[in-house]
């Protein structure tokens, strides 16, 4: 029987799951690769190998390891992480890792018996183990779990730096006063953002701050940042919307006026395109306010592929989009583009 410890994976594994895991890291070894390609022989002996799922969690661990941490990460950016189904591969990139960091509260779902897998081996630590049960989100529509999309919220993700760092201390302690003073320095830059959301969006309209997305995942960013949020689908994106939900819906934006919806970079964009269609049916028209990042960051290289880009990206689009001021590049001038919206 699977349990956790600390927000840490512990489970005796069984005969099949060692066989199969073993087999897999002998394959890597024997022909002298790692299951990104890279040859073992040119890995520096002095740095943590991590692996993280999402994109936000590896963002937190290169923030926090800097130099001392090669990061690789299971879900590639715009991959839903609800409906993420891991590979042999993803398997045997999970087992190379020294640590193994997951963002928690149910996100990962079917990447979890993997981590639990991993868990009887090394430490597999969710970043989000710290965070107080009373400050998370409940849902009528989360099937009893709490809400996992904390990091809309960047003071409640600041808080998930501390975990980082002590994890890497703990396991590297030569180099602790390191991660420590990175740490330091990167609740700083998510304090400087945090601030950025707070003043931006407060110049909305009161009128006019409802927003509504693919999906359940603004909650937190709502909360922080005092918007009223509506998903039309639930926590997770297996769920799914109803014609009664979309009806609702559209009789809100009718009803309020409200100015614009937003599709997310991970969600296919149908049920927000039905909204606007609906609501044009009676005769309102409803701007599509942009593409926003909920699950996923965007692409690697890209500034909006970091968590904090993510988050600039977010605050500014929908700041703009519903009547409020925010400069056409962010917080500090750095966006690059809007987010490319999913095929239907």
């Amino acid at each position: 029987m699977a349990f956790i410890v600390g927000g840490r994976f512990r489970q005796p594994p069984t005969s099949a799951s060692v066989l199969f895991l073993c087999c897999s890291v002998m394959l890597l070894v024997g022909c002298g690769m790692r299951p990104d390609g890279a040859s073992t022989a040119a890995r520096r002996s002095d740095t943590i190998r991590v692996v993280a799922t999402t994109g936000m969690v590896a963002d937190l661990v290169r923030a926090v390891g800097g130099d001392h941490v090669s990061v690789d990460q299971v879900i590639g950016a715009g991959v839903d992480p609800h409906l993420y189904q891991p590979s042999r591969d993803d398997v045997a990139l999970v087992m190379s890792g020294d640590l193994v960091f997951y963002s928690g509260l149910m996100l990962e779902g079917k990447l979890a018996d993997t981590l639990i897998r991993i868990g009887s081996d090394k430490p597999v630590v969710a970043v989000t183990e710290n965070i107080d049960e009373a400050f998370l989100l409940q849902s009528d529509r989360a099937g009893g779990h709490a809400d996992p999309h904390v990091w809309m919220d960047v003071s409640a993700w600041s808080r998930c730096v501390d975990v980082v760092a002590g994890t890497l201390s703990e396991h590297d302690p030569a180099r602790a006063e390191d991660y420590a003073r990175h740490a330091k320095a990167y609740q700083a830059e998510l304090a400087a953002l945090h601030r950025y959301g707070l003043e931006r969006l407060a110049t909305v309209p009161k009128e006019s701050r409802i927003l509504i997305t693919s999906h359940d995942a603004f909650h937190y960013f709502g909360k922080a940042y005092d918007l009223e949020v509506r998903g039309i689908q639930g926590l997770s994106t297996e769920s799914e919307a109803g014609l009664q939900r979309i009806n609702e819906l559209v009789d809100l934006l009718v009803e309020k006026q409200i100015k614009a919806v937003f599709t997310e970079s991970s969600v296919s964009d149908k049920n927000v395109m039905a909204l606007i269609e609906g609501a044009a049916s009676k005769g309102v028209v409803i701007d599509l306010g942009g593409v926003l990042f909920s699950d996923a960051m965007g692409a690697k290289g890209t500034y909006e592929g970091t968590y904090i880009g993510m988050l600039d990206h977010n605050i500014t689009t929908v700041t703009r989009s519903l009547g409020g001021e925010a400069p056409v590049g962010g917080m500090n001038g750095s966006l690059t583009s809007a987010a490319e919206a999913p095929h239907s």
